[in-house]
């Protein structure tokens, strides 16, 4: 097989991956565009290492590594998505400005959860 078919896919799945990140608010849809990239990023490593008949397969290798850092930030960063939740009852990032860095003097930016987005925890405790 060619090297540039799995090139090809790779940069397809990193572009999607991109537009993921920067044009969607959803937190749960950022995180699968930033799942995409790690994953071109995987398959580019197996690709160059098949090509390149690595007799260590360090290709393989770092694949496998960061397999395993992406199922590690999934699963933290889909925790701090549940938390946000529970405590602000939506996750757009647009709208998450309490951890923002501001000049603590500037209050014209600070927002307050409107009525209609706060969240309703009773459903949650049952």
């Amino acid at each position: 097989m060619p090297l540039w078919w799995p090139l090809l896919v790779a940069s397809l799945l990193f572009a999607i991956g991109v537009y993921g990140v920067l044009a969607r608010r959803n937190a749960v849809l950022v995180l699968m565009g930033v799942e995409l990239m790690l994953n071109a990023v995987n398959l580019n490593f197996v690709a160059f290492d098949a090509q390149l008949r690595d007799v260590l397969h360090g290709g393989q290798t770092f694949a496998l590594f960061v397999i395993v850092i992406a199922a590690a930030e999934i699963g933290l960063a889909l925790a701090i998505v549940l938390l946000v939740f529970r405590t602000h009852g939506h996750i757009d990032v647009d709208d998450l400005r309490e951890l923002a860095d501001r000049d603590p003097g500037d209050l014209s930016g600070a927002e307050s959860v409107p009525a209609d987005r706060a969240p309703d925890n009773s459903e949650v405790r049952g």
